[in-house]
């Protein structure tokens, strides 16, 4: 059984994080032994001693930190690694350091979660550093050109698209009474339209964009019977409680608060929004969409990979227009129960057929060889 190392700087809890979890939690299925190294602790941290993980602190204080390089590179000798898989620029550098300075056997394994424009200098630096990654995921089929463009070795690429269990999130036996349980912890009541957004409230993460949206949906339709549950936490969630109450949104806009098992809430939930600036492949509109949810999100990175015409299972608006994000809302509330049955069918045939996280599996350990 090979060992892999599984490297990141922050031991957080966003969708990276949880993409992190289920490689090490299902790395022993695929002949891989995992163990985990951060710089920062976090909530994933806790999650990997829990499973028994082997973890060990590596401080990062940049991404050309040659002292980190070299405890990297003792590391894997004392643990025999085979393979450290990274996630971010700053892990992913310092494990190319360690292996062109230290340990030249090593087999770096990128996974990029982004879809975004990098500076100049971290182009050139891209065009240097990659060349020794052994493998460079992209998330979605956005994503690789953009690695392109951002200097990332071309040989080097391949497309493993984000996925999630079916079987962990498709309703059950249970599905009408954790909804039910769900509904009244939240104060929401049994004839309320729920619309979901659950992200850490952020500049890019659209939540003004929402707002802004139900503002002019309340001024030309009204918010009878409509909930729109804004769960997460996150550096500008007063900003946007304020924003809120500024818009008059007070009554329809409830604020839940980071949740950690967020399946209950997908149940209670009726849509789910993806309002998002900047977008690869979202584990929140999968699962989401596993659960049962039709979702608009914005035509932003992967999400139109996603969510289109042949799927079936949302609709997608333009970042910024508020009008178009105005109308999809009011949409599913006109359609009511009749579309949002028709969109949960295609919802979960979309994760069975093309986003089944046995596929992801297979592949991405399979770039690790």
């Amino acid at each position: 059984m090979a060992n892999i190392l599984f490297l990141i700087n922050h031991a957080g809890k966003a969708g990276t994080e949880r993409y992190v979890r289920t490689l090490a939690e299902r790395a022993e299925s695929y002949g891989m032994r995992p163990f985990f190294a951060y710089n920062e602790p976090g909530p994933l941290l806790d999650h990997m001693q829990g499973a028994g993980v082997g973890c060990h602190q590596i401080v990062m204080r940049g991404p050309f930190d040659i002292a980190a390089a070299r405890r990297l590179a003792m590391l894997c000798e004392d643990l025999k690694i085979g393979v450290i898989h990274t996630n971010y620029l700053r892990e992913n550098y310092i494990a190319i350091l360690s292996k062109i300075l230290f340990n030249r056997y090593i087999r770096v394994v990128y996974t990029n979660h982004f879809v975004t424009a990098n500076s100049l200098p971290v182009r050139l630096a891209n065009r240097v550093m990659t060349r020794a990654d052994y493998r460079i995921i992209s998330v979605c089929e956005a994503g690789a050109p953009r690695l392109v463009k951002n200097g990332n070795a071309k040989s080097k690429i391949i497309v493993i698209h984000n996925a999630v269990d079916p079987a962990a999130w498709r309703p059950g036996a249970d599905y009408g009474a954790v909804r039910a349980g769900a509904r009244r912890a939240y104060g929401i009541a049994d004839d309320e339209q729920v619309f979901l957004c659950a992200s850490r409230f952020a500049h890019d993460k659209g939540h003004r964009f929402l707002l802004d949206a139900l503002a002019r949906l309340a001024g030309l339709h009204g918010t009878e019977r409509l909930r729109v549950v804004l769960a997460g936490d996150g550096p500008l969630e007063a900003e946007v409680r304020e924003q809120a109450r500024s818009l008059g949104l007070s009554g329809v806009v409830t604020f839940a608060g980071f949740v950690s098992d967020i399946k209950p809430l997908f149940y209670a939930s009726d849509v789910y929004v993806n309002p998002s600036q900047h977008e690869a492949l979202s584990f929140l509109i999968l699962e989401a969409l596993a659960c049962g949810l039709p979702v608009i999100a914005t035509d932003m990175g992967g999400n139109s990979e996603i969510v289109n015409n042949e799927n079936g299972c949302g609709e997608l608006v333009a970042y910024g227009d508020v009008d178009a994000l105005c109308r999809s809302i009011q949409a599913f509330r006109m359609g009511g129960g009749a579309l949002v049955n028709a969109k949960r069918q295609a919802a979960l045939r979309t994760i069975e057929e093309k986003f089944s996280l046995g596929d992801m599996l297979e592949k991405t350990f399979a770039s690790f060889y």
